[in-house]
């Protein structure tokens, strides 16, 4: 079990880190390129909940109709094992999550009977008729918080991807169809276009994808990067439409699509505001909340969000649950931050909690009171448990 339990919550580690690649930057600062970078990690903690829920949804379904004690206990496993995998996903996701706290309610009540029962069955004991109707409530109440997950996950994912925006030569259908203008079945058109005929050499071949027509691609077009191009502006968030004034600034600025490409404008919004916006506004013919966001696109097309993020600084010595000890101060990269406490990545595939009490020595009401998620902190190991997978960590406790 412990072995099975680790490679589920590795597999959903590395999952959340694998589907950021499609991802690319457009926010206008440091504030919102860390919560468009929260949001597709959210996204993919929830993808991977409604899963686990899903799953478990079957697995007390199938429990209510088997009286084999043998397939029994191999369900109520199997149903552990998805809520232990569940309660990996959503110790990543924000408090405020109303859906997700509800939902970490019922995973850890159905994950504690399931090891309950399983344990009796194991014993020789036998489900009795209280037994199954827990199990009926249990298995409705999976179905109602799929339900709520996935209406969770739609929000989420939309506002991901229209705020950060998406690679159409490597996206998937499925993340295609929450870009604003396209539907499911033009986000499939788009890659059966792609799968046959090799991929989307800039934006304007997008026209040519059945069933998308202007007036899609007038909604859709700023929010879907084509890093291959050889027009820069196509990995960018500036819009088909303000390509002309994007063109004219850049000539106005003294500056070309190769020094874009290669991030080397890092003055530009100096050079405009030298210059006066008003004036520059007036001159390539926009607006001045337009001027702005083709600065700042100009400024970083392509850009992977999680460069922006601090790096963890982890040791190479410490590598596994075994090698800490209490004691140890060690570094690490805060993950999430939630009402009791701070769960910070230490290097060793599991996350350590800093509970409230040890984020600091006075008094706070929420630990984001003095830490944010990408924060670099040192740690002191207060206690490990590997049976239950738990580490225990203080702040506070760090001598200076």
């Amino acid at each position: 079990m412990k072995e099975r339990w680790m490679k589920t919550a590795l597999c959903a580690v590395s999952t959340l880190l694998a589907a950021m690649v499609v991802l690319y930057a457009s926010a206008a600062s440091d504030g919102k390129k860390r919560e468009m970078a929260l949001n597709a990690v959210y996204q993919r903690a929830f993808y991977e909940t409604c899963e686990y829920v899903s799953g478990m949804e079957n697995d007390l379904s199938k429990l209510s109709a088997t009286s084999s004690a043998r397939t029994q206990v191999s369900l109520l496993d199997d149903l552990s094992r998805r809520a232990q995998g569940a309660q990996c996903n959503l110790a990543l996701l924000p408090v405020s999550m109303d859906a997700a706290t509800a939902t970490m309610k019922f995973v850890n009540q159905a994950g504690d009977y399931a090891e309950t029962l399983s344990a009796r069955l194991s014993a020789g004991g036998t489900l009795g008729e209280e037994d199954r109707a827990q199990l009926g409530v249990l298995s409705e109440s999976a179905s109602l918080f799929a339900s709520r997950l996935d209406e969770a996950l739609t929000g989420v994912v939309e506002d991901c991807v229209n705020g950060v925006g998406v690679d159409v030569n490597i996206a998937s259908p499925s993340l295609l169809s929450y870009v604003s203008g396209l539907t499911r079945t033009t986000a499939k058109n788009i890659v059966a276009y792609r799968e046959a005929n090799g991929a989307f050499p800039d934006r304007k071949r997008l026209l040519k994808v059945p069933k998308l027509g202007p007036k899609a691609y007038e909604q859709c077009a700023g929010f879907l990067r084509v890093p291959e191009s050889k027009n820069v502006l196509d990995n960018t968030g500036v819009h088909p439409e303000s390509y002309g004034a994007a063109e004219k600034l850049l000539a106005l600025c003294g500056c070309g699509d190769e020094d874009v490409r290669r991030g080397a404008v890092d003055g530009l919004m100096r050079k405009v505001q030298a210059m006066s916006e008003a004036k520059v506004a007036e001159e390539i013919g926009v607006g001045m909340p337009t001027l702005r966001d083709v600065v700042k696109e100009l400024m970083k097309p392509g850009r992977d969000l999680r460069s922006d993020l601090p790096a963890p600084i982890l040791r190479t010595d410490v590598l596994d649950m075994k090698d800490l000890k209490p004691g140890m101060v060690l570094t690490g990269t805060v993950r999430n931050v939630i009402d009791f406490g701070v769960f910070v990545d230490i290097g060793v595939h599991q996350d350590g909690l800093v509970h409230i009490s040890q984020v600091c020595s006075r008094f706070i009401k929420h630990p984001s009171e003095m830490v944010a998620v990408g924060d670099i902190v040192k740690v002191l190991v207060l206690d490990v448990d590997e049976k239950k997978h738990r580490i225990s960590l203080s702040m506070k406790q760090v001598k200076e």
